[in-house]
């Protein structure tokens, strides 16, 4: 006899997929990982920036992707992104993934990951290459501390701003630009950063004719005035190099500054002498030799 229907348990609601950032290949198609290649073959969705990249590359890597095909780029991801959070709340596997690159990282994914985390929904990766790495691995500039600027404004006025908020970076700074303005943004940060700053402008990574050329910014300025550039570039510049901590007696104006604010004659010797790496107790002696 068949069972009463009425008498079955509520299964539930169907559990919720997830959302899988897919790292694809800045250049060279070998570089896609075993992950990447298995989940275009089986997702469900797979969200690309470019479906006519997101083609030539599977055709390379020999996959056929049997989920359905979705155009996901910065011009639609505000209208599209409540649909695909939606998909995946009925339990879908949805890999995103760009032109080149990890998906979020100064392309389109942030809005998605956002969604989802708001939601309470799954979110993954796939890890792979990575411009930002791989240019900064190559520079020969410090990798210990970093930090990614990405593109800089195209306006001159803008772009100066950006670049005097970074005027004390100390760590090392990678950058995104396009080959027609790499020469005005070599000039823009040699201006602001002084000519003898290390920098590094790396061009078509993992592809067949890479390039890395090292030296100063007012030497790497010279090659690109004399050089027509062409491909993806990434650039990596030094930070600001360590200031000389001077004599005591250089920073006891500082401290003076911090007591009209209230704050106690120790704490504020204490502070100043942290930030600018000299004796407490000489700072401290100075100090009291001006009053």
């Amino acid at each position: 006899m068949d069972p009463n229907p009425s008498t079955l348990p509520d299964s539930g609601p169907a559990p919720a997929g997830r959302i899988v950032l897919a790292a694809t290949p800045i250049g060279n198609t070998g570089d896609a990982s075993a992950r990447l290649v298995e989940l275009l073959g089986t997702a469900d969705i797979v969200a690309a920036e470019d479906t006519r990249r997101l083609h030539r590359l599977v055709q390379s890597l020999g996959v056929t992707v049997a989920g359905r095909v979705i155009s996901y780029h910065e011009h639609n991801e505000a209208t599209k992104t409540a649909e695909l959070l939606a998909q995946v709340q009925a339990g879908s596997t949805l890999v995103m993934v760009t032109d080149a690159g990890m998906p979020s990282v100064s392309d389109p994914g942030f809005r998605l990951v956002e969604g989802a985390v708001a939601a309470g929904l799954t979110v993954t990766a796939v890890p792979g290459p990575s411009a930002v790495l791989t240019a900064l691995a190559l520079s020969g500039l410090p990798t210990d501390r970093f930090c990614f600027e990405g593109f800089l404004p195209r306006k001159a006025g803008e772009r100066a701003s950006r670049l005097a908020e970074l005027a004390g970076e100390r760590r090392t700074m990678v950058f995104f630009e396009a080959p027609h303005r790499l020469e005005v943004m070599l000039r823009a940060l040699r201006e602001r950063f002084g000519p003898d700053r290390p920098v590094a402008v790396c061009r078509e990574l993992t592809k067949t004719y890479e390039e890395v050329i090292r030296g100063t910014l007012s030497e790497l300025l010279v090659w690109a005035e004399s050089t027509e550039i062409r491909g993806e570039i990434a650039v990596v510049l030094g930070g600001a190099p360590e200031k000389a901590p001077g004599t005591p007696e250089d920073h006891v104006a500082a401290v003076n500054e911090l007591v009209a604010q209230g704050i106690r004659l120790k704490e504020a010797v204490a502070a100043v002498a942290e930030d600018v790496r000299v004796s407490k107790r000489e700072l401290y002696s100075a100090v009291l030799a001006a009053r």
